[in-house]
């Protein structure tokens, strides 16, 4: 997933790139795009840490962390782009930018969540993010979009609470499957909204 690249740049590249040092600035941007547009995350992570490394001042960071970011978005690497985030939120983060780097937090948690079974306290922690942006960010551009996240979200937490409460009407537990049918009670959605999907309901919304 690249994780080897982002801390340990000298033991995970190879030779041609280790003897790679005191380039520019632009240099190093350069070789990030380029392996980013590859699809090369390795490669990018281990230029960036030569970028951050030789030019800690460089103008052309904060653009590297979110082209990182977003990149590994879409190698759907999200525990790395977060990463990048949460790197760009320390040292550049600011009230000019701030809806929009909730936002890409808030997407990367969103499309982590590959098995409502698995993510559980992924889907729980990303509908208390959603509702936190809006309540922080409510005149956002990107509020219509943190919605539908929301309601995908509460969605697939139903979804799940009827599929197991049903899984315990067919094993004769009626206690537990009532227990998990309250959990539905109060719920911004209905089963009857619902269009249960062919595989998963959390998916891309961005296209």
């Amino acid at each position: 997933m690249g994780l080897c690249s982002v801390f340990l740049f000298v033991g995970c590249s190879d030779d041609k790139d280790v003897a790679e040092f005191n380039k520019p600035a632009i240099y190093w941007y350069q070789q990030i795009a380029n392996s980013a547009a590859r699809g090369d995350m390795d490669k990018a992570d281990a230029y960036f840490i030569s970028l951050k490394s030789e030019h800690i001042r460089s103008p052309l960071i904060p653009t590297a962390l979110i082209m990182l970011a977003q990149a590994h978005m879409q190698e759907e690497e999200y525990l790395l782009a977060n990463y990048y985030l949460d790197e760009y939120n320390k040292r550049f983060g600011g009230e000019q930018n701030i809806e929009y780097i909730d936002f890409m937090k808030l997407q990367a948690s969103f499309l982590g969540v590959k098995d409502v079974y698995k993510d559980q306290k992924l889907v729980l922690d990303s509908i208390e993010t959603a509702k936190s942006y809006t309540n922080r960010h409510a005149d956002s551009a990107y509020t219509p979009f943190v919605g539908t996240i929301l309601t995908r979200l509460y969605m697939s937490q139903y979804l799940l609470n009827e599929n197991i409460a049903s899984l315990y009407d067919r094993i004769g537990k009626e206690g537990a499957a009532k227990l998990y049918r309250a959990k539905n009670k109060g719920s911004v959605v209905e089963l009857a909204d619902i269009t249960p999907p062919e595989q998963s309901i959390i998916g891309e919304i961005f296209d």
